[in-house]
């Protein structure tokens, strides 16, 4: 019941033939490890290459995320002019790699997020080479992560806890007590040991963020660090009083689950640097409220998001289960959700376009 788990129910929801039970071992509220969403940032910063599956994802999702922001306050989302420079000595690192695309002053999404710009060389920071502006959203997780998972009891998918060792357990859950058909799997980095899926393309990258309560005034993020290849500088304010994300690192294959208090004032003090506001009184860490650290794993893939279906031959159900595999997003699950529910959407509607009958 992650990000991409709930908006991929909650898209299939509106088809009333369909009869779905969404089965997760974490639900919204809790906090665990195994749980990346609820640490997320979250926010809307576009890095998929052109042509990605990964870029079509983001631009299907920008609307939504755009018509969720101006129509449903509850939601927990609003807009946030954004900052993003750019280091030419970033080229190459695990960071720079990750936000070549969101750096470009020509990004492919600038006819995508509203009040695209390029910064002028004279409000660039000493050693930035290249600056954007743009207006982009930021989400409040424990706001939204709830508002989601209220939509789909409205709409009415049953819903469960669970935990399962073989995919096809799911099957024997439904609600009805009866058999489902189809299977859609959004397990994140749990698809690494998952029976039935056991995907070893599947691994952690960790990341460390700190919540405060002050208020930065805008989102920003550069392109790398000068404390290491993997460490990354970003600043975020969630929506509804949800407190300032200070972040991060992209820690590649790093399933540590505990808080590094030397990265942590790292962290604090590149954001103070990056963004005065912070802490405008004395510059010093000591100005910042802090709520919570926070430690959380994206569900990394190689190669790319797993958007496709398959048939589950031990799934001991007649020729076999459907499978329709949703999952492998990294650290880009909120900003590609419902580009990739649609295509899941898609899936299903050529299973059922086969005769398969409408239980998920």
């Amino acid at each position: 019941a992650g990000v991409v788990g709930l908006t991929t129910a909650l898209v299939l929801s509106k088809h009333k033939n369909l009869n779905i039970t969404l089965v997760a071992k974490h639900m919204p509220g809790d906090y665990d490890i195994e749980y990346a969403s609820p640490w997320a940032g979250a926010n809307f910063l576009p890095v998929g290459k052109p042509g990605s599956l990964l870029q079509k994802c983001e631009i299907a999702t920008w609307p939504e995320l755009d018509r969720i922001c101006r129509e449903i306050p509850e939601a927990g989302i609003h807009f946030q002019e954004t900052v993003i420079y750019g280091r030419k000595k970033d080229d190459g690192s695990a960071t720079g790699q990750w936000f070549e695309e969101l750096c470009k002053e020509d990004a492919w999404f600038k006819d995508v997020v509203p009040n695209f710009k390029v910064l002028p060389r004279s409000q660039l920071p000493n050693g930035v080479d290249t600056g954007t502006s743009f207006t982009s959203v930021c989400i409040n997780t424990a706001i939204y992560l709830p508002y989601l998972l209220g939509q789909c009891l409205a709409a009415g998918i049953h819903v469960r806890r669970a935990v399962l060792t073989h995919v096809s357990e799911a099957a024997s859950l439904h609600h009805t007590n009866r058999p489902a058909s189809i299977i859609l799997n959004c397990t994140g980095l749990g698809a690494r040991t998952l029976g039935g899926v056991t995907d070893n393309k599947v691994f952690p990258g960790r990341g460390q963020i700190v919540l405060v309560r002050n208020s930065p005034g805008v989102m920003a993020t550069v392109s790398g660090t000068d404390d290491g290849d993997d460490e990354a500088t970003y600043i975020m304010e969630r929506a509804a009083g949800g407190g300032t994300i200070l972040g991060g690192c992209l820690q590649l294959h790093n399933g540590e689950s505990q808080v590094d208090p030397n990265l942590a004032v790292r962290i604090m003090q590149r954001s103070i640097k990056l963004c005065p506001a912070l802490a405008p009184k004395t510059g010093e860490l000591g100005e910042l409220s802090i709520v919570r650290h926070g430690v959380g794993l994206r569900p990394m893939r190689e190669g790319s998001i797993r958007l496709e279906r398959e048939r589950l031959k031990e799934g001991g159900n007649g020729d076999g289960l459907w499978l329709v595999h949703n999952y492998g997003h990294a650290g880009y699950g909120y900003q590609s959700s419902f580009g990739a529910a649609f295509e899941a959407e898609r899936l299903v509607g050529e299973i059922l376009g086969q005769g398969e009958k409408a239980k998920l």
